[in-house]
């Protein structure tokens, strides 16, 4: 992966310096940040690591082309040698956050954050898994959201390093541009994936629709259809009117997950258009119903199974989301500028999809697991044998063989250094609370 991205640099010191980088976010420091970065890479201070992501000239956009390609053929040679090529490919899109202190970070702003399950300060990034099944999967596209009123103020725009040309886009927007980019690279999957943010943007469906892409997106069940006899409603309206009866709902699976299967039931609908249809899941336990607007273009297969196989492939973007976040720091970023937080974004994709590339390569290799259980009561069995390798186990091998403690002078070094930063920083604080208090006397 480190020679590949060689042409994306314009020297050959900051080239090192991120093959450092993600070797430090491979690593098993506790905690990602400029200075624990540092550290590990063996500098005496952070200024490489940060200059790297601020300052250093190199093409943050052309090296994500090139973990997008590593991580496709990777996995395409992974599914060659598995003989899974006939299994479906999906891009799934959706956005993850990092809840952020302060003003100052580049699109930070009060928002929705799936990772605090609430309204939080913090940021929002749009990524792009390519999903190959019973295979493996990676992040292989990423683009930040930000804000409106961040664009439109000139002086906030110039402190958080946004491009002069960059313009306000939805996530729904961000989305297109991502495909887009993964189209023009010669990556165009069975079907993409999303949620209701995207299968509420009419542009992105319009997009796809234009270029002949297949997709099933979930939709809010206010989402409005036409049926096949020129009736309008809601899929809410829609399910209540026509899928009353039992019969109407097939149990199937979703795909199988660490538990085994994932079982649902499923009904479909048609609309005025023949390849358009509405897919619908009904919790079994719950009843909660989830709506899927699907679009198949003409001379491809339109089934209600290959729609349900589509659909329950969508969930491994979640997985590329932990495994980011806790095995390589995704959310740990502590850069405030646009560039250097996606470029930051950009070598924990590289890490990842090593990672997910090997996993994938030696799956067949190292599953030695038993026959699974056909009977309720049946016993288990003498040798249970071993589950295949994983993307956070590979990730741990790969930082025992790789990593080398650091000699005593570079430990004692730091650990001064660490102190005198923070001494430095307590005085200003101290100096700048002494003016706040100034001004607070007067004011009073």
């Amino acid at each position: 992966m480190l020679g590949l991205l060689r042409p994306c640099f314009a020297r050959t010191e900051p080239w090192l310096q991120a093959g450092k980088y993600t070797a430090a976010v491979m690593s098993e420091l506790p905690e990602r940040n400029g200075w624990s970065i540092a550290r590990h890479c063996g500098d005496t201070t952070p200024d490489r690591t940060q200059r790297l992501l601020n300052h250093a000239v190199w093409d943050t956009l052309a090296a994500m082309g090139v973990v997008r390609r590593f991580a496709v053929a990777g996995l395409e040679e992974a599914a060659r040698r598995g003989r899974r090529r006939r299994g479906l490919v999906i891009g799934a899109i959706d956005e993850t956050g990092q809840e952020k202190a302060g003003e100052a970070t580049c699109g930070v702003k009060r928002q929705y954050l799936g990772c605090a399950g609430q309204v939080a300060n913090g940021i929002n990034t749009v990524h792009l898994s390519y999903v190959r099944e019973k295979t493996g999967h990676a992040l292989i596209g990423a683009r930040q959201w930000i804000p409106r009123e961040h664009l439109e103020d000139p002086v906030k725009s110039l402190v958080m390093g946004l491009p002069l040309d960059l313009s306000f886009r939805t996530k729904g927007q961000l989305a297109i541009d991502i495909s887009t980019d993964a189209a023009a690279g010669g990556i165009r999957p069975d079907f993409y994936c999303g949620d209701e943010v995207y299968g509420s943007c009419t542009e992105l469906r319009e997009h796809f629709e234009a270029s002949g892409q297949a997709y099933v997106l979930r939709v809010p069940s206010n989402f409005m259809l036409t049926l096949a006899a020129g009736t309008k409603m809601t899929c809410a309206e829609a399910v209540a009117a026509l899928l009353r009866h039992p019969r109407r709902w097939e149990v199937r699976s979703a795909g199988s997950g660490s538990k085994g299967e994932r079982w649902y039931a499923w009904a479909w609908l048609a609309t005025a258009s023949p390849r358009h249809c509405l897919l619908v899941r009904r919790h079994l336990k719950t009843g909660e119903l989830a709506f899927h607007y699907c679009f198949v273009p003409d001379g491809q297969l339109l089934t209600k199974t290959r729609l349900i196989r589509a659909a329950g492939l969508r969930w491994p973007v979640e997985e590329d989301f932990e495994f980011g976040k806790d095995c390589f720091g995704l959310d740990q970023c502590q850069a405030r500028l646009y560039t250097a937080i996606l470029r930051h974004a950009v070598l924990v994709m590289a890490a990842l999809a090593i990672c997910a590339v090997t996993a994938a390569l030696l799956r067949d290799r190292t599953d030695t697991q038993a026959p699974p259980p056909v009977r309720p009561d049946q016993p288990p069995p003498p040798e249970p044998g071993m589950i295949p390798l994983t993307i956070p186990e590979i990730k741990r091998m790969l930082a025992a063989l790789t990593t080398r403690p650091p000699p005593r002078w570079l430990v004692i070094h730091w650990d001064a250094w660490t102190r005198r930063h923070q001494a430095r920083s307590r005085w200003f604080h101290k100096r700048a609370r002494l003016a706040r208090d100034a001004g607070i006397a007067l004011v009073s």
